[in-house]
């Protein structure tokens, strides 16, 4: 058997190779790639197999895809042959599965060699040699580059060839500790551009609105031996008269109903209302003026700085009422003062209303099925100041796919009115902020019927009164000072009440709630997406009750309450870390901890259910479903299953690790360990198994497994397969179940291999 498989690879190795050689156009060889010897000098520091993945990035062009040796796309491209129409089948496969042959005339070995040759120089390594030539072999033909290296320069003196004027002092800078040019750092050219570019953006936060990064000159003398430079910076003397002065803010105009059909009636200066020094081209009263006064950071008279110029633009943008905006500057025609500039600001505004329906359908980690239509109204100009009204009405249905869960179907309609301030909306206090980003302030007011077939409605109320705003474009907070929410449950069933004699806990969930709290998070992640080192934080503290308490004096469950509802009191806080690095090969590897407490007290044994942490799923702990496991050592009943709304605790761990992998074209998969548990505070609920304890460590949950990913485009469709390792309710001792996986017997799969559908990475 082996070897016919042998020879049947050796035959299409052999076939492919004859086949593509016989459809060469007549002279041509095909491109092998190149290879790169260095031969240093003693003082050189870098590695020589460092130096040789540097110069292989300049090698053009990039050669073919080769397996065993053979161009297996490039036979693949000829097998397919000429595509009749350009989007057909054949042309799909020849260009998605085929590569267009990589020939020898494209292959120019001496100026390859000389680009190489300045890349060295541009990094410092002066008087180094690189030539290139090429040799024949068959079919073949491979490029080959010896370079000769010697020591990298470093920066010995930096210093400005500068007069008394105030650009060049400012340039100059020197306190300024940000430079990226310092002595005794490697010569590289892109440090300079780099230096020139942050240079330039410094002088026009100073005014020098006219400065460009190409009026610094930079020269370097690489003359005075040892492997050192000199570093000469000055500002080119044909340097334009108007680069080298500051302008002032002389008028800013707003014309917030700009269209490119009618610009010349829509930026008239007839009729402009002046606030704030402001003024504002609104002849349809479209918008408040009050809201380019908020928005807008700068006002005339003002030094242009750049800086003040991105961030109104990007707070314009960031509105959400403008479809498009742009700016122009002009000069001030002043011959006594004409270091000043006009701003004009044109805002083309986006459609103010929009009605969207939508209709899915989900299936969630507890096993349910089901689909949710819903109808969402925007109104983006509400009230003339880009708040934004939204009303949304929306049905749903879920259905059970297990046996323990069939007949306990769920239904819901509500109803969800949000409006967005673009700003603080604080009685009675006004806050002037000029950040990048606009501050939000938003009104959330809401309702849902819920229906647990056979067992029991409810009523769901809910308020929030919200801030949101971001330090930066990677740090967000968001602020909710008011959050109120109200359960009452009703019409509940006989078999309810019969299945709360056998387990009393249930008739927690019956039990009406008044959730009145504040909640604040704090998320930081990588502002660079591309970056190889991804890090993600997210902290979050919510509380609730606390007030309540202190009034009404609350020392036991349920013993106090608020309109005839008895009141949650709790402090919880979240910590959520992940931690993403990019490896060689394009493999990715993903990191997440999550740690929750929560701390229920006085009127309260036990978190809402609402707010209790739990584990397992499509983005927990994969090799376990919802409601399977947990608290701590407690296994969930098929009754509990059935009957509690959740099944979680007071407290979480959360561990997984990721390793994500390229496939083919558009597929990716990976191979992931996820660990972690919930447990309660009380034992109200699960009794002492679920309980934290001292030796909660011994209690957690270990799965492991594989799985695919498919890029859409617009989303990622993953399947993750887990299965359970370590299964903590399990007796003390047995809980590692690594002897007993036995993928050949039915009913070990049945019960231990989880198929986790979902959308986009879990983490």
């Amino acid at each position: 058997m082996k070897l016919i498989i042998a020879s049947i690879i050796s035959f299409l190795i052999v076939a492919s190779s004859c086949n593509v050689s016989r459809h060469l156009p007549p002279g041509e060889k095909l491109y092998r790639g190149a290879t790169v010897k260095v031969q240093k000098e003693k003082d050189v520091k870098a590695s020589a197999k460092t130096l040789q993945k540097q110069l292989k990035v300049a090698t053009r062009p990039a050669p073919n895809k080769y397996l065993l040796g053979q161009p297996y796309k490039v036979w693949w491209w000829y097998f397919i042959g000429e595509p009749k129409r350009p989007k057909g089948i054949k042309a799909f496969l020849r260009d998605k599965l085929g590569e267009p042959p990589v020939l020898s005339s494209r292959v120019n070995a001496t100026v390859v060699a000389q680009n190489m040759n300045a890349y060295l120089d541009n990094i410092g390594y002066f008087h180094s040699t690189v030539t290139g030539d090429t040799i024949n072999k068959g079919m073949y033909v491979k490029a080959i580059y010896s370079a000769h290296v010697f020591p990298q320069h470093t920066i010995r003196n930096i210093s400005w060839v500068s007069d008394s004027s105030a650009l060049l002092k400012i340039l100059e800078g020197k306190k300024n500790t940000k430079t990226l040019l310092k002595p005794g750092m490697p010569y590289r050219l892109s440090d300079i551009q780099a230096e020139r570019e942050r240079l330039d953006f410094k002088v026009k936060t100073k005014g020098f609105y006219y400065f460009n990064p190409d009026y610094i000159l930079a020269y370097v003398d690489s003359t005075i031996g040892n492997y050192k430079v000199d570093l000469f910076l000055a500002v080119k003397n044909t340097t334009p008269e108007l680069a080298k002065h500051p302008y002032s803010i002389n008028r800013i105009t707003v014309f917030p109903n700009y269209t490119l059909l009618k610009p010349s009636a829509d930026s008239s200066k007839q009729g402009l209302i002046k606030i704030d020094g402001l003024l504002i081209g609104d002849t349809l009263h479209t918008f408040k003026p009050a809201l380019f006064k908020h928005t807008i950071t700068y006002r005339p008279g003002n030094i242009y700085s750049s800086t003040s110029q991105n961030t109104t633009l990007n707070r314009l943008i960031n509105l959400g009422a403008f479809k498009f905006s742009k700016n122009s500057f002009e000069p001030v025609k002043d011959t006594v003062n004409p270091y000043r500039l006009n701003v004009f600001y044109y805002l083309t505004p986006a459609k103010r209303k929009a009605l969207q329906a939508e209709i899915n359908g989900f299936a969630k980690d507890n096993k349910y099925l089901g689909s949710q239509l819903s109808l969402n109204w925007k109104d983006r100009n509400t009230f003339r100041g880009s708040e934004q009204l939204g009303i949304k009405l929306y049905g749903s249905f879920e259905i059970s796919t297990t046996d323990s869960l069939k007949a306990n179907d769920n239904f819901r309609v509500g109803t969800e009115a949000t409006i967005n301030f673009p700003r603080y909306l604080i009685p009675f206090i006004k806050v002037k902020e000029n950040n990048l980003y606009p501050a939000r302030t938003q009104l959330l007011l809401g309702y849902e019927y819920f229906i647990k077939k056979s067992f029991y409605t409810k009523n769901i109320f809910r308020f929030n009164y919200e801030f949101q705003w971001k330090e930066s474009a990677n740090k967000q907070h968001i602020l909710t000072p008011v959050s109120i929410a109200f359960l009452n449950a009703s019409n509940v069933t006989d078999s309810f009440y019969k299945a709360i004699i056998n387990n009393p806990s249930l008739a927690f969930n019956i039990y009406n709630e008044a959730i009145i709290g504040s909640y604040y998070t704090y998320t930081h992640n990588t502002l660079n997406p591309s970056a190889k080192n991804q890090w993600y934080f997210s902290a979050g503290l919510d509380a609730a009750g606390n007030i309540l308490g202190l009034i009404s004096g609350a020392k036991q469950s349920r013993s106090k309450s608020i309109f005839g509802t008895p009141f949650a009191q709790y402090i919880k806080g979240d910590i959520d870390g992940r931690f993403t690095k990019r490896l060689p090969n394009k493999l990715i590897w993903a990191n997440r901890l999550q740690i929750g407490i929560g701390f229920p007290y006085h009127n309260s044994a036990f978190l809402p259910f609402s707010k209790q942490y739990i584990v397992g799923g499509s983005s927990s702990i994969r090799g376990f479903a919802v409601r399977s496991m947990g608290p701590g050592s407690y296994l969930p009943t098929l009754q509990e299953q059935l009957y509690f709304q959740t099944i979680g605790g007071d407290y979480k761990l959360l561990g997984n690790t990721e390793l994500r992998f390229p496939l083919f074209g558009r597929f990716g998969g990976a191979v992931f360990t996820d660990a972690g548990n919930v447990w309660t505070r009380d034992t109200i609920l699960f009794g002492r198994a679920g309980q934290l304890k001292k030796d909660f460590l011994k209690e957690l949950a270990v799965a492991a497994g594989i799985g695919l990913r498919i890029d859409a485009s617009v989303v990622i469709i993953r399947f993750d397969l887990g299965i359970p390792l370590r299964k903590p309710y399990l007796p003390d001792g047995q809980r590692w179940v690594f002897n007993k996986i036995a993928f050949g017997d039915k009913t070990w799969r049945k019960d231990n291999l989880v198929l986790n559908i979902a959308i986009g990475y879990p983490f």
